[in-house]
């Protein structure tokens, strides 16, 4: 398997990961007193517009031939790391 494949692969489980705690954080906001509830859905449309742009940029990844993928990896390291810190947001939000 070639880097760019391990990479690929990768970048697939992370996003698996994050759709798993994006309906973990669903089901909470869903509980949550009703005063709070603007606040949760806020967040959590924050959370899915960042997972929307890094899903996109990994979209971009997977069509990318020869070692193009390697000058569109810093822009979704940097994608990836915006989904990341809005959901560890979320999370202790949420708690």
């Amino acid at each position: 398997m070639s880097t760019r494949d391990e990479y690929v692969k990768k970048l697939q489980v992370k996003l698996e990961e994050w759709n798993a705690d994006i309906d973990k954080l669903s089901a909470k906001a869903g509980e949550v007193r009703a005063d709070l509830k603007h606040d949760y859905a806020e967040q959590l449309e924050a959370v899915k517009a960042k997972q929307a742009v890094a899903r996109q940029k990994f979209e971009e990844l997977q069509k990318s031939g020869g070692n193009a993928w390697e000058d569109l990896k810093a822009g979704i390291e940097l994608a990836w790391n915006a989904v990341g810190e809005a959901i560890d947001s979320a999370k202790s939000r949420f708690k």
